[in-house]
């Protein structure tokens, strides 16, 4: 029982954290109602009864074009489950989405034309994509655990409360106006200890680990304040984020904290994942040899760290490309100088997020190094000692 006591009390607290954490965060919250398809029902397409000419003429003109598809549809959610109803959905040619026209057996969204409530058709919204996503997540949690075993257990025990800590507390703290550059520091250090103590348990392969990551979070997070101070940033990247700053009616959001949010929260499962593989590297060379002393092992963290380096950083890199492909790529077809697109915010952010967490993912061997060096050097070191 001494054994798991770490583990037990790290959930307990988990637990506490995300309930008290988010009563706490979301004390102040503003939530819109209606925004985006709040009263919609999932239903299963039954048959397609008719097509319909969308377009209308008015004083000899013809506005509008495609078509109406009008189907039936059996609700499979709500106080009317079970219900058959008939609903429309319109296919524009013109729109700049593509639309992928309804079959019998989709499952989509159904909502009530709002600007015409008592209307008798059904509105389609989207097709239902949960499902797949769901099967998808299930395949991952089963492959977690059928090659993880008990550590598969622990790491999608600390992947569920990773994200509960940042939709149930990062998020509203956010909404109701809190200081964002306090919340995502709280976030990143609870996502640390949690996950190691967790999947590593709590010994000081864990402690050097954890000591090095969250170094090397607030080292990123301090060369985003030194970045700032010349790159004369607003956080206003597109239209989303002049929204975002007057979402709140008596706060405004910090752009620029959001920012800073996104590097460090961003980079954290990086720089945890090459603190955690110094740790262990220099752990199992401390048990090997129980001479080394502290300047060897720091000697061989370094060796390690420049193998682990550029591997880590493409994974970084490659992230934040790959996140904002579209984006870059439609500036760079409508930019007639590379001069101009470089210096555009939008992209001057996505470069400093690249760079910032990369520098401090490499600014986390040397200083996981140091803290193994002094740790496991110092009095008797056993497997599970701390």
């Amino acid at each position: 029982m001494k054994k798991h006591a770490p583990y037990i009390i790290t959930v307990i607290i988990s637990i506490l954290f995300i309930f008290l954490g988010g009563k706490i965060a979301s004390s102040g919250m503003q939530l819109f109602d209606r925004i985006y398809q709040d009263d919609c029902e999932a239903a299963t397409v039954t048959g397609i009864i008719a097509r319909q000419s969308a377009s209308q003429e008015i004083d000899g003109v013809i506005l509008g074009g495609g078509v109406n598809i009008i189907f039936a549809a059996e609700l499979n959610s709500g106080n009317d489950k079970g219900k058959m109803v008939t609903a429309v959905q319109n296919c524009d040619p013109d729109s700049p989405f593509e639309i992928r026209e309804v079959k019998t057996g989709d499952k989509v969204l159904l909502t009530k034309n709002f600007s015409n409530p008592d209307g008798e058709y059904l509105i389609m919204g989207e097709h239902i994509r949960t499902d797949t996503l769901a099967v998808l997540a299930a395949v991952f949690f089963i492959l977690l655990l059928v090659f993880g075993k008990i550590k598969g257990i622990n790491t999608l025990l600390s992947l569920v409360f990773t994200c509960l800590s940042i939709f149930a507390v990062f998020i509203p703290a956010v909404l109701s106006g809190k200081n964002i550059y306090f919340w995502s520091i709280l976030i990143c250090l609870y996502i640390i200890i949690m996950t190691l103590i967790l999947v590593n348990g709590f010994n000081r392969l864990s402690l050097c680990a954890a000591i090095g990551c969250f170094s090397g979070i607030l080292a990123s997070g301090a060369l985003y304040f030194v970045s700032d101070r010349f790159l004369q940033l607003t956080g206003m990247v597109n239209e989303d984020s002049l929204y975002l700053k007057f979402l709140l009616d008596d706060k405004t959001i910090d752009l620029k904290a959001i920012v800073f949010a996104a590097i460090i929260i961003g980079a954290v499962g990086a720089i945890m994942d090459v603190s955690v593989s110094m740790a262990a590297s220099l752990h199992e060379i401390k048990m090997s040899v129980p001479d080394s002393t502290p300047y060897s092992l720091m000697r061989s963290g370094i060796t390690i760290g420049r193998d682990i380096m550029g591997t880590m950083s493409n994974t970084l890199i490659l992230a934040y490309v790959g996140s904002s492909l579209s984006v870059t790529l439609l500036l760079i077809a409508y930019s007639s100088s590379w001069l101009a697109l470089l210096n555009r915010e939008m992209i001057v952010i996505e470069i400093l997020q690249a760079l910032i967490g990369s520098i401090g993912l490499m600014l986390t061997i040397p200083l996981t190094s140091l803290v193994c060096a002094v740790i496991y050097c110092r009095g008797k070191h056993t497997e599970n000692a701390l």
